[in-house]
């Protein structure tokens, strides 16, 4: 599945990448802060494409029409490859992606409560609180301890 969403997620081209200039320097520690994870939240919900249909019409990005490519990706808008009229433009909603990604947390959901009570079974199983079979018996414990008393008897016999 992972696969799968990677080769999907790679395929569609995403306005959000930030572009590195020469300037700059990859961070060695990455750190996760809550603004990330909330706009990586609301990107996975609001997926969006640069791919261009004929039907749609394209809205100029609000940073200018004549950026270049850098610019126009550092502002989350798409550049224009063919001859739309415009360089840089608002990508567009992906229904398609949407769709694919709710379907794909909904099985996902539906797969860990499927397993959730299996697993809750092999751990209560397990437990000697829960099962009783698992507790051990009063009188079995001292028919063996008898055996066992009994047994080193006959070995001291024996031995001597």
């Amino acid at each position: 599945i992972l696969i799968l969403l990677h080769s999907i997620n790679s395929s569609f081209t995403s306005p959000t990448h930030h572009v590195l200039e020469k300037s700059e320097v990859v961070p060695s520690k990455l750190k996760v802060k809550v603004k990330d994870a909330a706009e990586a939240l609301v990107n996975f919900f609001r997926p969006v494409t640069c791919r261009h249909k004929e039907k749609r019409t394209l809205v100029p990005c609000p940073v200018g029409e004549s950026v270049n490519t850098t610019e126009c990706l550092e502002n989350k808008c798409c550049p224009s490859k063919g001859s739309h009229g415009l360089n840089c433009y608002v990508p567009f909603k992906d229904n398609l992606q949407l769709t694919f990604r709710l379907f794909m947390l909904g099985a996902g959901g539906f797969f860990i409560l499927g397993c959730l009570p299996f697993c809750c079974c092999v751990c209560l199983q397990r437990s000697q609180c829960v099962n009783p079979l698992r507790r051990a018996n009063k009188k079995i414990e001292q028919i063996v301890k008898k055996k066992r008393a009994h047994s080193e008897d006959v070995h001291s016999l024996l031995s001597n």
